[in-house]
């Protein structure tokens, strides 16, 4: 009980102290940086998520502030995310009206319900499913993603209304299409667009980060107000000042409504835990710093249930984000902090200017959001170097933006653990063969090569259960069959076996009988220092065989029988 408590009282401020002094003035400096570039953007994910302009704002105030308290990473950056953004939209079509009071108060639901599992996770110890979402398959994912959020931005800037979700699925059976393009807001997108691209010019040209994104959307609003722009082109209205209200959403609970929600809740919490562990990891790394997946966990779960206490939807640990002040040189959640204290500042004072910010604004900032995601570099590499995975990426993006992000997101999971059970299912065994200079070499299969006459010695590559027993009985007998002169002794080398199931135990006897009905001895070896407990298990239901500390010895034994 006390280890329990333990998980969900982590250290505070783990992503803070110790304070390096010489540290802090970059620290100061990337938290500005970090509001400048993500003020815009968290504006930006709402028009995804289908939430009011000032939740995105509420995204970098409570929840950010609670994972500089209870997590651990010195770098990850917490706030609104273009994936979950997406999945949040996604999954709510049909269930309430986008934009809606009702709507809101289920994206905080949603926010609670996976700031519940992230919890649950850290106390359980699942981190480590992070791991089964492959890297191929969530840059298929994230590019899918990419694709339906810059599509939909561009349909909805060049005046195209969809009834429904963006999908291609939803496009092609919309019968409810119109078409009203608005020349002032194509204007004022493509002006935006120049901007931002023009500071990211600058940005390489100067070596410091260059907020375009910042200063067109001030820019809009100073030209908004100036020239009343709202009278030719959509704008986003009154955004109420001050701080979040606390609360529980606004919502009649049921058991039928939470378990509509937990297949949205549950893909969130899976992009989560990719997502932010891959970047915690990596960047501790980097930096040579300590973290905890588990303290992290807690640290995402509690400022989830912050996000769906203060109105606004979830939270997830941004790449973008933490690149951004990575690169301007923050190195602890010092900057964060600073960035917090800046969206403070913002809500208590400077939200009444929000009101004259053009919609074309935020859609040109959501387009280059979605273009980010599209990583057509990550996929050439990976049609590279590994032409199948390359194509299990596509499919996963094609899924995305065929039939949802919900939909993407179940068969990338289900994807990857295909992946996974195929590198089990098909493991590349060898025979192993004694060099003269007292060397083991692997040889293929095919080779059927002897380490002696009348001794081959197979290594199976994988733990043994039941998806590759049979394959490992086929490969075994097959050699047996093919051996000339009749084998003597068949060696299984279990070194790389950390585990064995049932099924392959009755699978090695079944494969031991008909050996030795052909007059051929199977032993067992395990080149290593330490005793696996496969070996005990094997050891355990097969206490009459031979089984050997190495290949040498089996050599040995074998030049020795009677």
């Amino acid at each position: 009980m006390q280890r329990f408590l333990g998980r969900l009282r982590p250290p505070l401020f783990s992503g803070v102290l110790p304070l390096r002094l010489n540290e802090v003035p970059g620290d100061i400096v990337a938290g500005f940086t970090l509001a400048a570039l993500a003020i815009p953007e968290v504006m930006g994910y709402t028009r995804i998520a289908g939430t009011p302009v000032i939740t995105g704002l509420y995204t970098l105030l409570i929840p950010a502030l609670l994972f500089v308290i209870f997590g651990s990473s010195r770098h990850l950056v917490v706030g609104a995310d273009s994936a979950t953004a997406a999945i949040l939209a996604s999954g709510l079509v049909g269930i309430a009206a986008v934009g809606s009071g009702e709507y809101l108060a289920l994206a905080s639901l949603l926010a609670l319900m996976v700031g519940v599992l992230m919890v649950l996770a850290s106390v359980i110890g699942l981190g480590f499913m992070a791991d089964f979402l492959s890297r191929t398959v969530l840059t298929g994912f994230l590019t899918g993603v990419g694709v339906q959020v810059a599509g939909g931005a561009l349909l909805q800037l060049a005046g195209l209304t969809v009834q429904s979700h963006g999908t291609v699925a939803a496009l092609w059976t919309d019968a409810k299409l119109s078409f009203d393009p608005n020349a002032a807001a194509l204007v004022m997108a493509a002006a935006v667009l120049v901007v931002i691209g023009a500071g990211k010019l600058a940005t390489r040209a100067f070596k410091r980060r260059v907020p375009g994104a910042m200063i067109a959307v001030i820019g809009a609003i100073l030209a908004s107000w100036a020239y009343d722009l709202g009278a030719l082109m959509p704008v986003v209205g009154a955004v109420p000042s001050g701080l979040p209200e606390l609360g529980l959403p606004d919502v009649a609970l049921s058991p039928g409504l939470i378990w509509e929600l937990l297949p949205i809740a549950f893909a969130m919490a899976v992009v989560v835990l990719a997502q932010s562990t891959a970047t915690a990891r990596a960047y501790a790394i980097k930096h040579e710093d300590r973290f905890s997946e588990r303290q992290d966990l807690v640290g995402l779960g509690l400022a989830n249930l912050g996000a769906g206490l203060s109105g606004t939807f979830m939270v997830n640990g941004s790449p973008t984000k933490t690149a951004m002040v990575d690169s301007a040189g923050g190195r602890s959640q010092l900057s964060l902090l600073v960035a917090t204290l800046v969206v403070l500042l913002t809500l208590l004072f400077l939200t009444a200017p929000l009101a004259y910010l053009p919609d074309a604004v935020l859609l040109a900032v959501v387009f280059l959001i979605g273009l980010e995601l599209v990583d057509l570099r990550g996929l050439a590499k990976v049609f590279r170097e590994r032409r199948w995975e390359f194509w299990v990426a596509l499919s996963t993006a094609l899924v995305v933006v065929a039939f949802g992000v919900e939909e993407g997101i179940v068969f990338a999971i289900l994807l990857s653990l295909m992946v996974h059970t195929r590198h089990g299912y098909m493991p590349k065994n060898f025979v192993m063969v004694p060099e003269p200079s007292g060397r083991w070499r692997a040889k293929t299969l095919q080779s059927r090569a002897e380490a002696v006459p009348g001794l081959l010695i197979y290594r199976f590559n994988h733990s043994m259960y039941y998806a590759n027993a049979e394959r490992m009985r086929t490969e075994i007998i097959g050699l047996s069959k093919r051996a000339g002169p009749p084998l003597r002794w068949f060696c299984l080398d279990v070194t790389a076996v950390d585990d064995i199931d049932f099924t392959a135990i009755e699978a090695l006897a079944e494969i031991r009988a008909t050996l030795g009905d052909r007059g051929t001895e199977l032993v067992f070896a395990q080149n290593i220092d330490a005793r696996a407990e496969s070996r005990e298990e094997i050891e355990a239901r097969f206490a009459d065989a031979r089984f050997f500390e190495s290949l040498e010895d089996v050599l040995h034994h074998y030049g020795e029988r009677d």
